[in-house]
C-alpha cells in the first residue's frame, strides 16, 4: 500500500478519498485554489500546496503544478476524484511519466472509452448490446440527414467526447435536424476541444441504469449491482438509488454480465461504470463508460458492503481487491442518494453561491452525509454547486423512502437556496414513489420546474 497519495481535487470528493487513506494508514496531501484554502477538507489532509488562484482553468486544471506538488511532498500516486482532470488520458500519461501512480485505469483505456463512437462500435464487437447508431462520428449534416431517414426519428446526435449532457441534442423533427446538429458540434468543441458527434436512434421513456464495476491486476473482474439515475434534469443526475427497481434477477444478472464482457474487451483496471439505458419492453443497451469513481458511488456501497474508494487504493498499488471472494453479489437492502446543491430549483435550478449561514444535517440511523462544509462556509461560484450528498439505507424500498425523507425533512439550510425542497417534491410524487421513474420524469412530472 502507498504511503503517501495526493487528492487531485477539491469539496466532498477530496475528504471522502481523505478518509479512506486515513483508514488505511495512508499520509494525504491536498492540493488547493486560494479560493479553497480554509476549507475542511484542506485542513483535514496531511499535507497542504496551493497549486493557484481561484479559476479551475488556473489552479486544478494544470497538470503541470499538480505534478510538481506531488513531488515536492514526496507523493507517490495521485487519486484524481470526479470532474477535472480525472477521465484525461494526458493527465494519467504525465502521472505515469513522472513516476507517479494513476489510481485510475490506463491513459490508453481513458481514450479508447471516453471517445463515445469508438466505444461503442468496441462494445458491439464484444457482444454487448447497443441502440442502432452511425458508423463512427458524422461529418455533414447531409450524412446526419441520411442516418436519420434510415432508422427514422426520433434520433439523438452524441458529441462523441461528451459527458454530463453537454453536445447532446434531441431531434424529433426533421425541420430541426439541421441547427441541432451544428449548435451540438459547436457546444461539444466548446465542452471538450473536440467537436466530433455522431447519431443514434432515440430510445423514448427509457430508464438509466448503470453497473458499477472492479477490475484488478490479479485476474478478479467483479460486478457490484447497479444503480437506478433515471431522475435526472438536462442529463445531470439528481437522485440515484440501488437497486434498480425496474430490474428482474435475470435482467441483473444480463446487465452485469454484459458489464463484465465490456471491462475484459479493454482489459480494464480499477473503478468504473458501465451506463445502459433500459428500454420499455426490458431490453438494455450500452450508452458509455465512466472511467473513475463517480458522485452516486456511496448507493452500490450500501448495498454491497464494499468500499469503493479502499478498492481503488488496493488495485493500484498492485493488490488484488478484497472483494473479490464475494462476487457475484446479490444487493441487499436499498440505498437512494440525494444531491444537494446550491440551486434555486423554483427559478429554473438557478445556481445561488453564497455564504452558508445555517447547517445541520440530519442524522440517525441508516442516514450518510457527504459534505464538505459547515455553519459559514461560503458556495463559491468558480466550482460545481454540489453543497452535500444525502445518502439513506433501508432493508427495503420503502423504509428507504421514509428514511429518505425524514432525513430531507431534517437538513437546515440557510443563507442560500437548495435543491432540498424539489427532493422532497420528488419523494411524494406517485409514480417516483412507484418506482416507475423515467429520464423524462422532470419534464412529465414537474414541468413547471424548467
Amino acid at each position: 500500500m502507498f504511503k503517501k497519495i495526493l487528492i487531485a481535487n477539491r469539496g466532498e470528493v477530496a475528504l471522502r478519498v481523505m478518509r479512506a487513506c486515513k483508514e488505511l494508514g495512508v499520509k494525504t496531501v491536498a492540493v488547493y485554489s486560494t479560493a479553497d484554502e480554509d476549507t475542511y477538507p484542506v485542513r483535514y489532509a496531511d499535507e497542504k500546496v496551493c497549486i493557484g488562484p481561484a479559476q479551475a482553468n488556473k489552479s486544478y486544471l494544470v497538470m503541470s503544478n499538480i505534478i510538481e506538488a506531488a513531488k515536492i511532498t514526496g507523493a507517490e500516486a495521485i487519486h484524481p476524484g470526479y470532474g477535472f482532470l480525472a477521465e484525461n488520458a494526458d493527465f494519467a500519461r504525465a502521472c505515469v511519466d513522472n513516476d507517479l501512480v494513476f489510481i485510475g485505469p490506463s491513459a490508453e483505456c481513458i481514450e479508447r472509452m471516453g471517445d463515445k463512437s469508438s466505444a461503442r462500435e468496441t462494445m458491439k464487437a464484444c457482444g454487448v448490446p447497443t441502440v442502432p447508431g452511425s458508423d463512427g462520428c458524422i461529418d455533414t449534416v447531409e450524412e446526419a440527414r441520411a442516418f436519420a431517414e434510415e432508422v427514422g426519428y426520433p434520433v439523438l446526435i452524441k458529441a462523441t467526447a461528451g459527458g454530463g449532457g453537454k453536445g447532446m441534442r434531441e431531434v424529433h423533427d426533421p425541420a430541426d435536424l439541421e441547427s441541432h446538429y451544428k449548435a451540438a458540434r459547436a457546444e461539444a468543441a466548446a465542452a471538450f476541444g473536440n467537436d466530433g458527434v455522431y447519431l443514434e436512434k432515440l430510445v423514448l421513456r427509457p430508464r438509466h441504469v448503470e453497473v458499477q464495476v472492479l477490475a484488478d491486476n490479479h485476474g478478479n473482474n467483479v460486478a457490484l449491482c447497479e444503480r437506478d439515475c433515471s431522475v435526472q434534469r438536462r442529463h445531470q443526475k439528481l437522485i440515484e438509488e440501488a437497486p434498480s427497481p425496474a430490474l428482474t434477477e435475470e435482467l441483473r444478472r444480463a446487465m452485469g454480465v454484459a458489464a463484465i464482457k465490456a471491462v475484459r474487451a479493454v482489459d480494464y483496471k480499477n473503478a468504473g461504470t458501465i451506463e445502459f439505458l433500459l428500454d420499455t419492453t426490458g431490453k438494455f443497451y450500452f450508452m458509455e463508460m465512466n472511467t473513475r469513481v463517480q458522485v452516486e458511488h456511496p448507493v452500490s456501497e450500501q448495498i454491497t458492503g464494499t468500499d469503493i474508494i479502499k478498492e481503488q487504493l488496493r488495485i493500484a498499488a498492485g493488490e488484488p481487491m478484497s472483494c473479490a471472494d464475494r462476487a457475484p453479489f446479490t444487493p441487499f437492502g436499498h440505498a437512494m442518494e440525494f444531491r444537494i446543491n446550491a440551486e434555486d430549483p423554483d427559478h429554473g435550478f438557478r445556481p445561488c453561491p453564497g455564504k452558508i449561514t445555517r447547517f445541520e444535517p440530519p442524522m440517525g440511523p441508516g442516514v450518510r452525509v457527504e459534505t464538505y462544509v459547515h455553519e459559514g462556509s461560503s458556495i463559491s461560484p468558480y466550482y460545481d454547486s454540489m453543497v452535500a450528498k444525502v445518502i439513506v439505507s433501508g432493508q427495503d424500498r420503502e423504509e428507504c423512502l421514509a428514511r429518505g425523507r425524514r432525513a430531507l425533512d431534517e437538513f437546515k439550510i440557510e443563507g442560500i437556496a437548495t435543491t432540498l425542497p424539489f427532493h422532497r417534491r420528488v419523494l411524494d410524487n406517485e409514480v417516483f414513489r412507484a418506482g416507475e421513474a423515467t429520464t423524462d420524469f422532470i419534464e412529465t412530472q414537474m414541468g413547471d420546474l424548467l
